[in-house]
């Protein structure tokens, strides 16, 4: 099974295992030394990473037609949750079925490769239909609220995140990494930019950049996030993707600022709706749309900005 995987992108699946192995280490060398402290939270967290991470891995090394089905499933998922989350109209479930129908059938353009049917299949196709199947139940009340929702969610949670599927059906430019380090690199810096945002936040953190929608963001965060995300990225591209050095950082900047932009944009959704986590799935983490609130602006550019350069 590993045989098949291209070097640099097994050299990356070890080193996120190592690192889940230094996190598990250090959290009991914590609770070991401080056994009064409760680090309950720490090791749902780590857990649910382990859990999260074994999963992509194992579906990525078994094939290709595995990973697509797996982000089709993440797709799913992250759906069904906003759908759960978002008011909509009783009358609205036959029109929401056809939504739910529009993910086999993104993902099958996915698995072909047929990129014209893929970039437009949502934006124009399911567009177009979900209003016409919704006007044909006759219910005007609160149309314009209820497709507008609807189309959203389709657009976020499906049509952006089929994105990372489609990098492993891409011509492969990078032999040592194949499709499988174009997706590691998308989704190791993505929440590595999330997670540096985070410890430079909590570090140097002092001006708020948005405090009415997310109170810990600050400038400090963002811009050490981004600076640390832009020197990792540019060591990294060349082994994992088919960038060079200088488009490595600048992929990462794209990366560092994307994914900013779409944790603010689920945070101001969850503030809209009162609630603290999208959801329960991930013990720790909360639901699946706070797991991938960034990989949703993150994915679509990525793969426009590798687009843009080689295809």
């Amino acid at each position: 099974m590993f045989s098949n995987i291209p070097q640099y992108s097994l050299y990356a699946m070890l080193s996120i295992v190592g690192v889940l192995v230094l996190a598990t280490s250090t959290r009991l060398l914590l609770k070991a030394k401080n056994s009064n402290k409760d680090y309950t939270e720490l090791e749902q967290r780590i857990r649910s990473w382990w859990w999260m991470v074994g999963l992509l891995l194992l579906v990525l090394v078994t094939s290709k037609l595995a990973a697509i089905a797996f982000f089709g499933f993440l797709s799913f998922l992250a759906l069904k949750e906003f759908l759960s989350l978002v008011p909509t109209r009783q009358t609205d479930r036959r029109v929401i079925f056809w939504a739910y129908l529009s993910i086999p059938i993104q993902y099958y353009f996915v698995s072909i490769g047929w990129y014209g049917m893929f970039i437009i299949f949502i934006p124009v196709y399911v567009f177009l239909f979900l209003p016409m199947r919704m006007l044909l139940i006759g219910e005007t009340k609160g149309f314009i609220r209820s497709i507008s929702v609807i189309h959203w969610a389709v657009m976020l949670t499906v049509f952006s995140l089929s994105h990372i599927a489609y990098l492993l059906v891409l011509p492969v430019l990078n032999k040592d990494a194949g499709g499988i380090g174009l997706v590691l690199f998308l989704l190791f810096i993505t929440q590595f930019n999330d997670v540096c945002q985070y410890i430079w936040g909590k570090l140097i953190g002092k001006r708020k950049i948005i405090p009415k929608v997310s109170s810990n963001k600050t400038w400090e965060g963002f811009l050490g996030g981004f600076v640390t995300v832009l020197i990792c990225s540019a060591v990294i591209g060349p082994y994992l993707t088919p960038l060079s050095q200088m488009e490595g950082l600048i992929g990462g900047g794209i990366i560092a600022v994307s994914g900013f932009i779409g944790d603010v944009v689920i945070s101001s959704v969850k503030r809209d709706l009162q609630i603290k986590d999208t959801g329960g799935l991930i013990p720790g983490h909360g639901g699946i749309l706070d797991r991938m609130d960034s990989l949703i602006y993150t994915a679509p550019l990525f793969f426009h900005y590798i687009s843009y350069l080689y295809f």
